[in-house]
């Protein structure tokens, strides 16, 4: 239903695109559950502040349909991970990803049931995983398949929503399910982690999340998506270098709990788990910057092929560097004077 929704929209993204970035003095951007240190600037208006624009933030069950969403001119910016940014883009959505959330880490793992009987990878032969379908996550649960030598018909793999994974796990019905938080604290409270992200990346398929801009608002309005990279820069340099901040009993915790679910102590535990990168490295040539020497880009493109092999998409472009900017990331280091 997603990639019909996006796939109807692309042919409005340039009239509906260009009217929602002309106006500038709202835009709408689609956040996740994820728990990311700037999650905090959403719930106390640090974001609109540091603008100047009435910022509208919706929250999303997944990046797929945050994609569609900005298809249809209903979102300009949002976060998403590397699948569903691979997948959108090879079907002509023109997008930007202007600044790197993180990267492959513990944040997202294939957690398998107690009692599913599976001690291994070599026991997930005939057994039931799900992760959400078209997500970073349903990308790097195929991609373990494949490097175990078997495909989904040896692996019953159900693309379902996160909420639905839940549910299903707890009644049994699954043996697994590949997800981000909250459904990761949520899994592991009657299972074990088999594999991280980290785990699959370096097993040959390395993935990320980002902040991204539909292309028409990113060259109208630049100055809006340095300021706001600027804002998660100083929520991440103050996790990072001020971490009894963000621990359990934090208020910064507390706000996380109440704006994504969860506890605090859930929410600070989701935040170690992720991995992050300095500003001067997101803008080297390994991630946003350097053109077609981008990282970015190479994953980009190293994902759309694997998603054309499993007839995800059909089309794999020449190249994935126009999806790519480091100028907001730059503009951010000159700001924080790191």
């Amino acid at each position: 239903m997603i990639r019909s929704i996006l796939s109807a929209a692309l042919g409005a993204l340039a009239l509906l695109g260009a009217g929602a970035a002309d106006a500038a003095d709202k835009v709408v951007v689609g956040y996740q559950t994820d728990a990311l240190p700037s999650s905090v600037a959403i719930a106390n208006g640090a974001f609109d502040k540091a603008t100047g624009v009435e910022i509208d933030f919706r929250r999303f069950n997944s990046g797929a349909e945050i994609f569609a969403a900005i298809a249809s001119g209903d979102v300009q910016v949002g976060y998403v991970g590397s699948s569903p940014f691979a997948a959108a883009t090879s079907r002509g959505l023109d997008v930007e990803a202007f600044y790197l959330a993180s990267i492959s880490g513990v944040d997202e793992a294939l957690v398998v049931r107690n009692g599913s009987g599976v001690n291994a990878l070599a026991d997930l032969k005939g057994k039931k995983l799900a992760a959400a379908p078209v997500s970073t996550d349903h990308y790097q649960l195929l991609a373990l398949i494949k490097s175990l030598g078997l495909s989904e018909k040896d692996v019953q793999v159900f693309a379902i929503p996160q909420p639905d994974i839940v549910a299903g796990y707890n009644r049994g019905d699954l043996d697994g399910g590949f997800v981000w938080d909250p459904a990761l604290t949520e899994l592991k409270k009657t299972g074990k982690v088999l594999v991280t992200s980290k785990d699959v990346a370096e097993k040959g398929a390395p993935t990320f999340s980002a902040w991204v801009a539909a292309g028409g608002f990113a060259k109208a309005h630049p100055d809006f998506l340095k300021a706001f990279a600027a804002v998660i820069a100083r929520y991440q340099a103050s996790f990072v270098s001020d971490p009894a901040k963000w621990g359990p009993d934090s208020d910064n915790a507390r706000t996380l709990a109440k704006l994504l679910g969860g506890t605090p102590a859930d929410q600070a535990s989701a935040l170690k788990n992720l991995n992050l990168l300095p500003l001067p490295v997101q803008a080297s040539d390994a991630w946003l910057g350097g053109g077609e020497k981008s990282g970015i880009a190479k994953i980009l493109k190293e994902t759309a092929v694997f998603l054309k092999e499993q007839k995800k998409i059909t089309d794999v472009l020449p190249s994935y560097a126009a999806f790519v900017t480091p100028d907001a990331v730059v503009a951010a280091e000159k700001g924080s004077g790191s």
